[in-house]
């Protein structure tokens, strides 16, 4: 008998979401350009659900040039245009920008000699956070140190990087293991 393993309750049935949550939800991840892309795409999402984003994170990564922040911060006013009516992405104008200004505020940060994932893995002071959430109610819209990142990269020009973006940035990158106890996944993640 095949039976599936334990997941958390936020999940659908769609394998596309199934597999995002078993293979790159929580896992620490420290690349610096996946950090950056993984943060656009939380900024993209607010106000959203995350399956919305992620159902379409192929046409953000051919309409944003792949997150190469080079040659996203050289997009201008007529390729914003473009994207506004590009149907693979979530045509919001102020998000679109947001891309653009957070690329370049990405390239100020490298061209200071400062480290991305650095400065993103030291709120949680280098390693990830196990949390021991029995239910998905329990997991926390935003926390302390979400609100300190946010702050942080807002005081470095990022855009849409609220407290509560920046936590579900957290999660994402596994800078947290919100995955609840019962999940398989939680147990399987790396402790700091």
């Amino acid at each position: 008998m095949n039976r599936e393993p334990r997941r958390c309750a936020w999940l659908n049935d769609d394998p596309l979401y199934i597999a995002y949550h078993d293979t790159e939800w929580g896992v620490p991840q420290h690349e610096p350009l996946v950090l950056f892309e993984s943060l656009l795409l939380e900024g993209a999402q607010a106000g959203l659900s995350w399956y919305t984003i992620l159902k379409k994170r192929e046409g953000y990564r051919n309409a944003f040039a792949g997150f190469d922040p080079v040659r996203l911060a050289r997009f201008d006013a007529r390729r914003i245009d473009r994207l506004v009516l590009d149907p693979a992405i979530v045509r919001h104008r102020g998000k679109i920008e947001a891309f653009v200004g957070n690329a370049r505020a990405y390239l100020a940060m490298r061209d200071a000699g400062e480290d991305f994932a650095s400065l993103l893995w030291s709120f949680v002071d280098g390693q990830p956070r196990h949390n021991r959430w029995r239910d998905t109610s329990e997991v926390p819209a935003s926390t302390p140190e979400s609100a300190q990142l946010s702050r942080e990269l807002k005081r470095r020009g990022f855009r849409f990087v609220g407290p509560t973006t920046c936590y579900a940035f957290m999660q994402a990158v596994g800078m947290v293991n919100d995955h609840t106890v019962s999940c398989f996944r939680h147990c399987e993640l790396p402790a700091g």
